[in-house]
């Protein structure tokens, strides 16, 4: 009795009050869902401390524990960091901090995050500077426009605001690779030679209208190593990290200079021991691994993946957008967070597209996780089906290892988490005969 007298006495409290108790009920429900997530994965790392029989032959020991502590000192921080912001937004939740930080700035700005792995502090610092530029001369205008169209938009403005952010993102694809990339990173055109000649052999043999192949210098920013496609209709462009290519890495310059070996010479004789030096460390693929990469990139095209992923992303922006026509003239929503007497439209944005959608973003990102986890997997398929699976197979691995990834995962958290399917999965799906 005394359970449902509660729950009774909660129903019966105003609506502003309920709908407050909901969002921060719900708000501590994602944080202790993820942190069991995130214990259980941290589990595996802290157990699982040899090399899995099936990387055993191209993953060395050394290798692999580096990455089980690398992910193991993130997870830690990941923890405290997590902790801290839901104390955080707690707090500033139950003190009434949005309406106080709103009167005291009277206006909002947006910010950027950064990633952990830059070479030098002053490299950090010029980029984040750069970084903060781009994102107010981007932010500010687009924001202001589209408070101006709501403002003026009357029942439809749902509509325009939602033609508006298309619109947007639609400008945005198209200048971000020639004019906002270039501000960060240097691009150069792939020189002439054998890759650059069979990639363009793959772009044709499955109808990809490839104009341009260029190699970006991400090794000043990080070891990561990727590629991607951009471009729309018939000027398609491909991008590749010069992480991502074995004669281009910077670290097996590096390699070659402190072993006291002149790069691509043969002919001379070498140590066992520096061999196998170079082996272990040397990072990137060979040209074979590249091609294999972009088979299962150009596999995304072919399959129609980045024009599925196009059409979700805007049917939930027209969603979102109409939801928040429908619910802005709430006062209820207002008053949950403190405004009792105004109804800033902004403050409404924020409200309903950070707190009163979260129980449906949630959702919608597992959906969109599991999807993308079928996409890579058809991705794959693709490639193997151009005949590069053994190449892609070892591809994958050089990957996993350049960018100090943990081979082996929880599979509830990975579930939830992992956009792409764990390394073990890929590998198992490549090697199998069956076909989809």
């Amino acid at each position: 009795m005394g359970m449902w007298a509660s729950l009774d006495a909660m129903w019966e409290m105003p609506a502003d009050k309920r709908i407050f108790g909901a969002v921060l009920l719900f708000s501590w429900t994602v944080y202790l869902w993820e942190t069991f997530l995130a214990q259980r994965q941290r589990r595996i790392y802290k157990t699982t401390t040899h090399v899995p029989p099936e990387l055993g032959q191209i993953m060395d020991s050394e290798t692999f524990e580096k990455s089980r502590l690398y992910q193991l000192d993130k997870s830690t921080f990941s923890f405290w960091s997590g902790l801290y912001s839901e104390i955080e937004g707690t707090l500033i939740l139950l003190f009434g901090g949005i309406p106080y930080l709103w009167r005291l700035s009277g206006w909002l700005c947006g910010y950027a995050s950064f990633g952990p792995e830059y070479e030098t502090l002053g490299f950090f610092m010029k980029d984040a500077i750069k970084k903060f530029i781009v994102t107010q001369c981007i932010l500010l205008p687009v924001s202001s426009l589209l408070l101006y169209i709501i403002k003026i938009g009357g029942d439809y403005f749902f509509i325009y605001a939602w033609l508006f952010t298309l619109v947007v993102s639609l400008v945005l694809v198209t200048i971000y690779a020639d004019y906002i990339a270039p501000l960060f990173d240097k691009f150069t055109p792939l020189p002439e030679g054998t890759l650059k000649q069979e990639i363009e052999v793959m772009a044709r043999s499955i109808d990809f209208p490839l104009t341009k192949v260029y190699v970006v210098e991400g090794s000043k920013r990080s070891s990561h190593s990727n590629a991607y496609f951009y471009g729309f209709f018939k000027n398609k462009r491909i991008v590749l990290f010069d992480t991502l290519l074995e004669e281009y890495s910077v670290l097996n310059k590096d390699i070659q200079e402190d072993s006291g070996m002149e790069p691509r010479n043969d002919e001379e004789g070498e140590s066992e021991e520096i061999k196998a030096k170079v082996k272990n460390k040397k990072q990137g693929c060979k040209n074979e691994e590249v091609l294999a990469v972009l088979g299962h990139e150009l596999g995304h095209w072919k399959l129609g993946h980045t024009v599925k992923n196009i059409i979700i992303s805007q049917m939930n922006s027209f969603l979102c957008f109409f939801l928040f026509a429908v619910l802005i003239g709430q006062k209820e929503l207002f008053a949950a967070f403190g405004f009792y007497d105004s109804q800033p439209t902004l403050i409404g944005l924020l409200i309903i597209f950070q707190f009163i959608f979260s129980p449906y973003n949630e959702v919608l990102s597992f959906c969109l996780t599991v999807l993308s986890r079928r996409f890579e997997f058809q991705a794959d398929a693709f490639a193997k089906k151009l005949g590069k699976a053994k190449d892609l197979y070892s591809a994958l691995i050089k990957l996993n290892k350049d960018n100090l990834g943990f081979p082996v995962s929880d599979w509830l958290f990975s579930m939830w988490h992992y956009s792409h399917p764990p390394l073990l999965e890929r590998l198992q799906a490549l090697k199998s005969t069956k076909q989809d």
